[in-house]
């Protein structure tokens, strides 16, 4: 029997570490595949590591790092915030504070982007909390930047809202800019005593783009021509052109229309060096708007050309209106009404296929003002395309004079650029869905317990979050991916996570009162139910049943910062994937608003 029982034990040892192996090797493939570039086929490895299972927590928190990581690279942020909170519970569990600060502030980057903005603060604040406990000056360093990111973001999210122009925006918003320029500050002196010029550059290009938006235009230059030296320093082009297309932006707001050009065409040379389509339709755009208000009406029709034909390239529809739109205002500058006639109808087609109904108001206005022009007879309007154009001219209530230009103007400022990626045809399904009640209800009782658990999760946060020790230890709880963008699919907990709150908040007091500050390799402790954790059934210590182990060391490096660092830096587009041939809605506006005191020849005969 005593046989018997040994040749069991041998048995599940052995397969025990067979798993372990296993899961090991596959992780070591997933992470090179990430490095490789190719996260999607490393998510595959990674989630193949987690169902071999292992009971070494090390290897187990790097495998969670590493997809948080990839699939924040992969624009999936809520399993980014899933795949961290795992991380950070294991972080604390292991008493890894170097792990549980870089842990902490993946989970504040991929809650920025989900605009959990509070949420993302209180997790950068503990990396930075921790960072300099440890004395830690690259962590600090990391944790500062952050930080001024998370501002950053809540700044420019909510400065949109009213559409303001820079350094018009109210006083909460104004706070939070202030606060990014605090944290940015304090990056860029650490990043001087430690020598890191390239993050020197980070903190200076973005630097630049707060204080543009404090409306402190001649100090937005000083940062961005400081930015645009490391990065020729550097010879890193991208960072280059982003230099110049702020600067740009910069001397428009300042009506330094000339010195914008500049930094524009050299914007246009880079993104042609890069081979980015996109970017090269953004430069033109500009250089367009640029000449029209130069009253180089020749010169702006050659670039929004350019533009139109690559929006047409990539499929942007919301590219094409507004180069349509750019085009019928140029060519009616030039009194060319027949070729200004034809990109408004091109622009009245497409903002009917977008369901613009601004656009289409803008458009129809402005096909009745060329023909009478042309001596064309206009047939009747529909009644729905009166109403359009009713309230389009009622509510921006414009004078007399402007009425023309007013219409255009708000259209342009609401149309959607959501509509411009692939994701749109996501949220097109999503709307179909609607006509499925149940459906509709499933989705909504998953966004209401999932809202349910992040409230619970933060009332936790803030009870043992203050000035507490180590045994401080509390779990993440996954937001509703919905609020992300309008168009995203709401995603599932997981199963592990699909608990009552009541019993969650039991399971995390147990978690704080079982785990101590410090432990000794190789120590074992009782765990949560995490996803790829096998809870060895041979222990050492007869008293513990499902132990774990904590090894010293693993084979697999740790990578919690490599992938999200390449998309959090906010002189960079706010998703990788995005294929927009246009500039943030900001500058349209300001170049919309510009034009409107620079077209009153055009208006003139457009009223004859």
């Amino acid at each position: 029997m005593s046989s018997n029982n040994e040749e069991s034990t041998s048995s599940e040892c052995q397969n025990y570490s067979d798993g372990s192996n296993m899961c090991l090797e596959l992780a070591l493939e997933g992470e090179r595949l990430c490095k490789s570039g190719d996260c999607r086929a490393g998510v595959a490895f990674f989630q193949a590591a987690i169902q071999a299972g292992t009971d070494d927590l090390r290897t187990l928190s790097a495998i969670y790092s590493q997809l948080g990581n990839a699939y924040f690279y992969l624009g999936d942020y809520a399993k980014a915030v899933q795949y961290h909170k795992h991380d950070l519970t294991l972080a604390k569990t292991m008493g890894d504070k170097l792990g549980e600060a870089k842990s902490s502030g993946n989970l504040g980057n991929a809650l920025k982007v989900m605009r959990k903005f509070d949420e993302a603060v209180i997790c950068c604040k503990r990396h930075l909390e921790i960072s300099r406990e440890l004395n830690d000056k690259l962590s600090e360093g990391r944790a500062l930047y952050n930080l001024g990111n998370v501002y950053h973001a809540k700044g420019k999210h909510l400065g949109r809202i009213g559409q303001q122009d820079c350094g018009e925006y109210s006083e909460e918003v104004k706070s939070c800019l202030v606060q990014a320029v605090k944290y940015y500050e304090e990056n860029l002196n650490l990043m001087k005593e430690l020598g890191d010029v390239a993050a020197q550059g980070r903190a200076c290009g973005n630097l630049g783009n707060t204080n543009y938006l404090l409306g402190n235009l001649n100090e937005a230059i000083r940062y961005h021509e400081e930015r645009l030296k490391i990065a020729q320093n550097f010879d890193d082009k991208a960072a280059e052109r982003r230099a110049h297309s702020n600067l740009g932006n910069s001397h428009i707001f300042l009506g330094e229309f000339e010195k914008a050009a500049e930094h524009y065409k050299e914007t246009l040379n880079l993104a042609n060096q890069l081979q980015d389509k996109a970017v090269e339709a953004q430069a033109c755009y500009s250089l367009g708007n640029t000449y029209t208000l130069l009253h180089d009406y020749t010169k702006a029709i050659e670039y929004h050309l350019r533009h139109y034909v690559i929006a047409q390239q990539l499929f942007d529809r919301v590219g094409e209106a507004r180069a349509c739109w750019s085009l019928g205002n140029a060519y009616t500058a030039l009194e060319n009404h027949v070729s200004a006639l034809h990109f408004a109808e091109e622009h009245l087609k497409i903002s009917k296929e977008l369901g613009d109904t601004n656009g289409q108001a803008t458009a129809q206005v402005n096909i009745m003002d060329l023909k009478k022009i042309l001596g064309i007879e206009t047939e009747d309007l529909s009644p729905e395309s009166e109403k359009l154009i009713a309230m389009a001219v009622n509510q921006v209530q414009p004078s007399p004079g402007i009425r023309l230009y007013r219409v255009r103007r708000k259209s342009m400022e609401h149309l959607d650029l959501i509509k411009l990626t692939p994701d749109s045809k996501q949220g097109k399904c999503t709307a179909d869905n609607h006509s499925n009640n149940s459906t509709a209800k499933n989705l909504n009782k998953a966004e209401k317990n999932q809202n349910e658990e992040e409230d619970n999760f933060f009332d936790l946060l803030s009870r043992f979050q203050s000035k507490r020790m180590d045994d401080q230890r509390c779990s993440l709880s996954l937001e509703n991916a919905s609020e992300v963008e309008a168009d995203k699919k709401v995603v599932e907990p997981a199963e592990s996570d699909k608990v009552s709150n009541g019993d969650a908040q039991d399971d995390l007091l147990d978690l704080i009162m079982g785990i101590q500050s410090k432990r000794m390799d190789e120590q074992r402790v009782e765990l949560p139910n995490l996803p790829g954790l096998c809870r060895s059934s041979v222990s050492s210590d007869s008293s513990q049943s499902g132990a774990v182990r904590v090894n010293s060391s693993t084979q697999l490096d740790d990578q919690r910062e490599a992938f999200a660092n390449d998309f959090d830096d906010e002189e960079r587009a706010t998703s990788p994937n995005k294929k927009s041939t246009v500039p943030d809605e900001d500058f349209f506006s300001l170049i919309s608003r510009l034009q409107s005191g620079r077209m009153d020849d055009q208006r003139a005969k457009l009223k004859k």
